[in-house]
């Protein structure tokens, strides 16, 4: 028998080739595990390709590792059949280890077609070297190479399918996992090769013309760490690759669970907003049909919440409206809804055992609201108004319902405020009329509906006409004229007053300019702003816009803004009635007396005007206190040079007593009544007939 020697460097060198194939061949499973689409049979093909050619090359490594006392070498077609069968042994394991289970009985089977693909792999390599006379092998060494590549293939099997995933650490067991199988391969190879015998005067006969030579083992080599090499950098450019891309894909996520939230909740509050509502009370509504009950909608609305926002500014408003929902969320069960809808409106979608029961939370709720809140060191004390509908019975989709549970809340501030209603059929019509007077609001503008009426100004001492007020009329279609006091409310609580604004703006410009071309260039136009208009962003471009378009000198128009709005947030009106100052239109300080005035502030606006409000002049006769407040205020207006109007003059010693107090100018109906500009010069002509002496000082 031929006695055969091996190479310690190329048997270690097969071993290490081992080992490094059986990581990528892990690795490569796991980089299948997370492909999708036709990149699962790229990588499976990839991974074929690199694995097999890494076992084949440690078993080729491992017989040119192996030198007998003649001269060996190896078929070129055989030897390929070999790499071939490796390769389709490598991709039928790739395949089984990445179905979605791998059950005992699958497992075995899989173990059986591996083990005898890698063994016939092994044996069809050494049929390559065609020795003569054929080689023998020892039965229990041969039978025990089967098992191990049996054994081998099993164990195999098992660790890369329960390594495909990434998971912690899962590279350092798929590093100890390698080693075992690395052994595993190398020991089933060298016990095969160990089963061989060769006789006494053996020949090879592929040592003619097959594959041999001193730099074969080192070409194997090369190339066989080359492919490996490429398919692992491959397969771990492509997991980073692939973390990068699962990172982006978690921030996206976040991101679009962050616009989700946003999408559905109020931003000031952090409370569900009307549209994440509507699902909460659609959710609600399919409940009660499945499993019974009965569950209320009750619409808050906050009494008292606009002038703290206008004395204390839109900031605090804000920060109220915050304790406002923690205070009420705090109340709440899990099961119950509470959403901010706009404004100062909050809706509570609470589940009820019995409608009843809506009565006493309803209470609740109202004496919640009514406790004080801290805020900024301030205690500010509003209420509630409280509108209850409840389903079934009160509408069959959640916007009926919600129309139904408003309804019901005007009623209650209807009633005096600080209460609560329950919604009643009869409620609808006020409701829709409402609902409606909107709509034809919105259109009112372009519809050309909308009027302006001017009442006179008149100078105290002389009496002669100094200018008017505009003063605006909505000519509706079915209602007729409507004063302010009928929709002024909702257009600011909708946002239409905006426009309304812009209109009056150039109606008043466009009117004024008639007068001026007619000679009353010393008159002026008052128009009133409101607190919505004032802090709009656009406000000083429309003015200019609307004295520009009427060639019209900017002294002639005062624009007119209460003081509690002035106040309100006192910096930004400076910066704001500032720029309307130095464009030279001239500014009052509208309802004087009855905000919160700060007289450093007020010393500081550059408003050229103060108008006492008729509440004071109302009762001046009749109570001194009145008197007093008026003759404060003229005083305080002469002191800081500012002219005096008052508003609501109605009789002759109203007229006789401001005008000694030193009032500048007078309006009311005693003077003139708001007239159309048609009707307005006839009447000031007629005025200035009929109107009496000077009054003159004693």
């Amino acid at each position: 028998m031929l006695t055969g020697s091996y190479s310690p460097a190329l048997v270690l060198i097969s071993l290490l080739v081992a080992i490094l194939a059986s990581y990528t061949a892990l690795d490569l499973t796991g980089r299948i595990a997370t492909a999708k689409g036709r990149a699962v049979y790229l990588w499976m093909a990839g991974g074929a390709l690199a694995m097999g050619c890494g076992v084949w090359s440690m078993h080729f490594i491992g017989m040119l590792a192996f030198s007998l006392p003649i001269t060996l070498g190896y078929d070129i077609g055989i030897t390929a059949l070999s790499l071939l069968i490796a390769m389709l042994s490598s991709g039928f394991a790739l395949w089984l280890v990445n179905q979605p289970r791998l059950p005992a009985w699958q497992l075995g089977f899989g173990a059986l077609i591996m083990g005898a693909g890698i063994s016939a792999m092994h044996y069809t390599g050494m049929a390559a070297m065609r020795m003569t006379p054929g080689i023998d092998y020892d039965p229990t060494l041969f039978a025990a190479s089967l098992l191990i590549a049996v054994g081998a293939s099993a164990a195999a099997l098992w660790i890369a399918f329960n390594l495909r995933r990434n998971t912690p650490y899962v590279r350092l067991a798929r590093g100890g996992a390698a080693v075992v199988m690395g052994v595993a391969i190398v020991g089933m190879h060298y016990t095969g090769m160990a089963a061989a015998r060769f006789a006494d005067g053996s020949f090879c006969g592929a040592s003619v013309d097959g594959l041999s030579g001193s730099g074969l083992d080192n070409l194997v080599l090369v190339t066989t760490l080359a492919v490996l090499a490429i398919a692992l950098l491959t397969s771990l450019l492509d997991a980073r690759l692939e973390a990068r891309t699962a990172v982006l894909a978690d921030s996206l996520s976040l991101a679009n669970q962050e616009l989700t939230h946003l999408a559905l909740h109020d931003t000031l509050t952090g409370l569900p907003n009307r549209t994440l509502l509507a699902d909460r009370i659609q959710q609600a509504m399919q409940l009660v049909a499945e499993q019974g009950g009965c569950f209320a909608l009750m619409f808050i609305d906050l009494d008292g919440f606009k002038p703290v926002n206008d004395a204390f500014g839109h900031h605090m408003g804000d920060q109220l409206l915050r304790e406002v929902g923690l205070r009420l969320r705090e109340d709440l069960r899990s099961q119950d809804t509470l959403a901010r809808i706009g404004g100062d409106e909050f809706v509570l979608l609470v589940q009820l055992s019995q409608p009843d029961d809506a009565l006493r939370l309803a209470e609740r709720q109202v004496g919640l609201i009514n406790q004080s809140f801290r805020v900024a060191e301030h205690d500010l004390n509003i209420s509630a108004s409280v509108g209850i509908a409840l389903f079934p019975g009160n509408g069959a989709t959640p916007q009926e319902l919600l129309m139904n549970a408003d309804a019901a809340m005007y009623h209650a501030k209807s009633m005096g405020k600080n209460g609560y209603s329950f919604f009643d059929v009869s409620m609808n019509t006020n409701a829709r009329r409402q609902l409606q007077l909107l709509q034809d609001l919105r259109n009112a503008v372009d519809q050309q509906q909308l009027r302006l009426y001017y009442q006179p100004k008149f100078d105290a001492l002389s009496g002669r006409a100094v200018g008017a007020e505009a003063l605006l009329r909505w000519e509706h279609p079915q209602h007729g004229l409507l004063l302010p006091d009928k929709f002024i409310e909702l257009a600011e609580k909708t946002g239409v007053i905006i426009a309304i604004g812009d209109w009056v703006l150039n109606e008043a410009c466009r009117q004024m300019q008639v007068w001026f071309a007619q000679g009353y260039r010393d008159w002026r136009i008052a128009v009133n702003l409101s607190a919505l208009q004032f802090c709009h962003a656009g406000l000083v471009t429309s003015v200019a816009n609307a004295l520009q378009r009427h060639q019209l000198p900017a002294n002639s128009l005062t624009l007119e803004i209460t003081e509690t709005t002035a106040m309100s947030d006192a910096d930004a009106s400076m910066t704001v009635l500032q720029k309307l100052s130095e464009m030279g239109v001239d500014l009052s300080i509208d309802d004087f007396g009855t905000g919160y005035s700060s007289l450093m502030y007020l010393k500081r606006l550059p408003a050229n005007e103060l108008k006492i409000d008729r509440g004071f002049v109302r009762d001046l006769e009749h109570d001194s206190d009145d008197a007093a407040i008026v003759s404060a205020i003229v005083a305080l207006g002469q002191a800081l040079g500012l002219r005096i109007v008052a508003e609501g003059v109605e009789t002759d010693m109203q007229q006789d007593f401001l005008t000694r107090l030193g009032c500048d100018s007078l309006q009311g109906y005693h003077l003139g009544h708001p007239l159309p500009p048609d009707t307005f010069m006839s009447a000031i002509v007629a005025k200035e007939q009929l109107t009496r002496p000077p009054f003159t000082q004693p």
